[in-house]
């Protein structure tokens, strides 16, 4: 149930996508809505597999790569759309494709990616539910805001500006976190790299 949840997320993300470029205020406002469901998917993914004790290392790959996607093609199509900067995405591609490269290691251990951080400090930043959640949360309001944003643009409105910048603000912060989370993976990667060579 939890997988399937997880996988949900890609037809519902696309559909998201093209009506971003409809170009009508109306349908791009009511996307803000619809990636807040979108993004909280992945909380219920979470909380239905350890409910039904369904957690596995395929349902943590799954989520990965569904989050890894989802990250990406926002942040791609908030970029292709004028909203942010182009080096945005690169920092978050980047981050994530290293991480990503480092964990595959780990994982043919058969270990998730959580457990592949051994530090206090990795182990809060990474695996804790705190700053899970919290990143969550910021990506969750950046992804709303600079939807909102597009749609106030769209239509003219005089808060445009003013969503524009608290956007953008809410951007950086999902981004800071995105590099704070990773940082640690590549850190106590290298130890897993050193084992394998």
């Amino acid at each position: 149930m939890a997988n399937l949840i997880t996988l949900l997320r890609f037809p519902l993300l696309f559909l998201y996508v093209a009506l971003l470029y409809s170009e009508n205020a109306t349908i791009q406002l009511w996307c803000v809505p619809f990636i807040v469901v979108i993004v909280l998917m992945d909380t219920f993914d979470g909380m239905i597999a350890r409910a039904l004790k369904e957690t596995s290392l395929l349902g943590s790959v799954l989520d990965i790569a569904t989050d890894r996607t989802l990250e990406i093609v926002m942040w791609v199509v908030f970029a292709h759309l004028g909203l942010i900067p182009i080096f945005i995405p690169l920092i978050v591609i980047t981050r994530g494709t290293t991480v990503d490269a480092v964990r595959s290691v780990g994982m043919q251990k058969s270990l998730s990616a959580f457990e592949q951080v051994k530090h206090p400090i990795s182990r809060f930043l990474v695996s804790s539910r705190f700053m899970r959640s919290s990143y969550g949360i910021a990506k969750g309001f950046a992804f709303a805001f600079l939807t909102l944003d597009l749609g106030l643009n769209t239509a003219a409105s005089p808060w445009s500006p003013a969503i524009h910048t608290t956007a953008l603000i809410l951007t950086w912060l999902a981004v800071s976190m995105t590099i704070a989370r990773g940082l640690p993976v590549l850190i106590e990667g290298n130890e897993l790299l050193k084992e394998t060579s």
